[in-house]
């Protein structure tokens, strides 16, 4: 058993922050990744520079996919110490989980949304709310996760701020609450009006743009009095915007943002590094620390034992897997199972329970991870991200905890929408093939769907976007050396079935029954029309959606 220390634990889950970054596909993400790392200390150096052929992979992104594209498709956990300036005691402890970009790749980002106890949602200035931030907003308003919006790249050409807030008030009922104002329209991006609580303006940022923005801005700080001197107009443009907000009751207060009513609204430039160490301290100083967790009522119900329903920060030991990933490092062919400490200290080489198998097994092998880099951790606390090595039984959802028993709600599944038959180029290579299939499919990669009639050398991936094949097919290459063909398969339309239903189900057109990895029966239809005939003439047939839990 751990010797941790309650009061020590209680400590250390207070100063930690966990929140993920949610965005459209091209809003700047990782970008603004980067940009924290630097304003943190972590790296001298953004890697975004001016000029295509100049650009740097930003360090979260370490998939080859991704630095050729320009895009996250993995999430990636960065840690790192943060003190806001003035701050007293103890730095917080970050823990910022970048997640993909990509719509094809949401089904991941949902489940670091699992994981984490804020998010900042990231808006182009130019294009304001987009069906992904929509979606993705809408999971976090159904977790209760509390929601930091910061407008990106005010740089650049965009719409009015008011526009935007305005926008943001009518498409998701969150009422942004301003603390940093922009002065200057997009494209003349001077700097920052800092608000306080009671809506009024009280400071004036300047910023002084760096070469390629890859260094820390300078910022220098003036009295509204002061400010109006130096830019008129556009001060003055800028406190009048603030004022009608406030005037609109658009303050801040900590209750309502906790409860996902508003959303403290912050401007800023992550290329140019204008506004980003405002966002590491407005997390600092709003977002929730680390809090307790409920059992899952379902295995509560089915368990033959006495098990826990609810673990405080404090209380032993326990951990849930939010992604199980391989292939991070070509040096190194293990798998790593991130997990999110929920109660306890964590220790390396604890012996710890899976609680879906009732397994135990040692963690010697943890570490913390920062992009590709990785570092051996000894102890973790509350809402800190460890990766733990080569634990092949793990799968997303799971739980892993000392003491009495507890077992965590499960990461919801999405319902896939796109088909492949995989087969290796090459017989010879149909080892590789297997294990690579049985490593790619225990990560969550894309579901696999196999059948006697098609037999194990030609399983069927089902996707919720084309691009996860590519990413199989990708990764099947470069980390096992094996060369696959995807081939289209007539189905589109997904529907999980039972072993009574399965045998008649199967005799009907357009219809194929399959079993998925974890033993479901999984029924693909060719189109919705011909589900819908199915589910008129049968009723008695069992058909269930395939849907996040």
């Amino acid at each position: 058993m751990s010797n941790a220390n309650p009061d020590t634990t209680a400590a250390e889950a207070h100063r930690r922050r966990t929140f993920a970054v949610i965005a459209h596909p091209d809003a700047g993400k990782s970008t603004l990744t980067e940009a924290l790392a630097l304003h943190a200390h972590i790296i001298s150096e953004a890697g975004a520079t001016h000029g295509k052929a100049g650009r740097k992979a930003t360090v979260s992104d370490w998939m080859e996919m991704e630095k050729d594209r320009g895009i996250s498709i993995a999430s990636s956990a960065l840690q790192f110490e943060y003190a806001p300036e003035g701050h007293a005691g103890e730095p917080f402890m970050i823990n910022l989980v970048d997640t993909p970009g990509h719509a094809d790749f949401s089904e991941d980002t949902y489940r670091v949304l699992m994981a984490v106890d804020a998010a900042v949602m990231l808006i182009d200035a130019a294009k304001g709310l987009e069906p992904q931030t929509l979606q993705l907003f809408r999971v976090c308003k159904a977790r209760g996760l509390p929601i930091i919006t910061v407008i990106n790249k005010w740089d650049r050409v965009g719409r009015t701020p008011l526009e935007l807030v305005d926008e943001i008030v009518k498409e998701i009922e969150l009422q942004p609450t301003p603390l940093f104002w922009p002065v200057g329209e997009a494209g003349d991006f001077r700097g920052l009006a800092r608000i306080n609580n009671d809506g009024e303006v009280e400071e004036y940022i300047h910023f002084t743009r760096t070469a390629g923005g890859s260094t820390i801005a300078p910022e220098d700080f003036y009295t509204p009095e002061e400010a109006i001197e130096r830019e008129g107009d556009v001060w003055e443009n800028a406190t009048e915007e603030a004022e009608l907000l406030a005037a609109d009751g658009a303050v801040h207060d900590q209750e309502l943002f906790l409860n996902c009513t508003t959303s403290p609204l912050i401007f800023a430039s992550a290329m140019l590094n204008f506004g980003v160490h405002q966002i590491l301290d407005t997390l600092c100083q709003l977002a929730p620390s680390p809090a307790g967790r409920d059992a899952d009522p379902k295995a509560l119900e089915a368990a033959t034992s006495a098990m826990d329903d609810h673990r405080d920060t404090t209380d032993d030991f326990s951990g849930v897997v939010f992604k199980v990933q391989a292939g991070m490092d070509k040096n190194h062919r293990d798998t790593l199972a991130f997990m999110r400490v929920v109660s306890g200290e964590f220790d390396r080489g604890m012996q710890v329970t899976h609680s879906q198998s009732g397994r135990s097994f040692s963690t010697k092998y943890a570490l913390t991870v920062f992009g590709r880099t990785r570092s051996t951790v000894e102890t973790a606390f509350p809402g800190d991200i460890v990766g733990l090595v080569n634990a092949g039984a793990l799968a997303p959802g799971d739980t892993i905890f000392e003491g009495r028993k507890i077992q965590y709600p499960p990461m919801p599944k999405f319902a896939p929408e796109h088909f492949r038959i995989l087969r290796a180029k090459s017989l010879g290579k149909y080892k590789q093939f297997r294990k690579a299939l049985e490593q790619l499919d225990s990560e969550g990669v894309v579901q696999i769907l196999k059948n006697d009639l098609r037999g194990d050398a030609n399983p069927v991936m089902a996707a919720v976007g084309p691009m996860q094949f590519e990413v199989m097919q990708a990764r099947m290459e470069v980390e096992y050396n094996v060369e696959t063909v995807a081939d289209p398969i007539p189905y589109s339309v997904a529907r999980r079935t039972t072993a009574e239903t399965a045998p008649e189900l199967a005799k009907q057109r357009g219809v194929e029954i399959f079993t998925r990895t974890d033993g479901e029966l999984i029924a693909l239809f060719s189109d919705k029309w011909r589900l819908s005939f199915i589910e008129k003439e049968h009723p008695d047939f069992v058909l269930e959606s395939l849907v996040a839990e």
